[in-house]
């Protein structure tokens, strides 16, 4: 008769421990799958130009691989800090234009400044399907062997670049 009531109580004592720990996340923070491995590989144009990137093109180097819209209101937020970072050339800073007319992405860089060194055009989204991408903007950092070290989903704050950007790009030039 007793096993007959253990049996509720443990289930509930079971939920409960995963609505606590389910509680304590972070709901901001989703893991990635793509960090630690190599950055998926593909080749677009440019949105400058007539020429084409590839993240082979980038091997040796730490770079922040940042996927971005002109239709992004997000975008806008973190747009000031990226402009800031790339006056200061911590490291060269790659846009992905995402499922964006080339018209407007040009239009956009113009009014508000452009961080990227260049911008490659995914027209379609694939290669932001291939990278994982929840929506924009979205921040990877892709150390010199071309593998993917940090995912930041949505905007990139001074908080963010100060406190888990900066450091870890400092750590992967070493």
């Amino acid at each position: 008769m007793k096993k007959r009531f253990l049996w509720p109580l443990g289930l509930f004592i079971v939920l409960v421990g995963f609505l606590a720990v389910g509680l304590n996340r972070d709901p901001s923070v989703v893991p990635s799958p793509l960090v630690g491995k190599p950055a998926p590989a593909f080749e677009l144009p440019r949105l400058e130009g007539d020429q084409r990137f590839a993240p082979k093109d980038m091997l040796g180097q730490v770079w922040m691989f940042n996927v971005w819209a002109s239709w992004c209101v997000a975008c806008r937020e973190e747009h000031p800090v990226l402009v800031a970072l790339s006056r200061e050339k911590l490291l060269p800073i790659v846009g992905l234009n995402y499922k964006d007319q080339p018209a407007d992405a040009t239009l956009w860089l113009q009014r508000h400044g452009n961080p990227y060194g260049l911008s490659a055009v995914d027209a379609d989204g694939r290669v932001g399907i291939d990278y994982g991408v929840y929506g924009v903007p979205e921040t990877y950092i892709v150390d010199k062997a071309g593998v993917i070290r940090f995912k930041q989903i949505g905007p990139v704050t001074r908080e963010v670049l100060d406190k888990k950007i900066r450091p870890l790009v400092q750590e992967l030039q070493r």
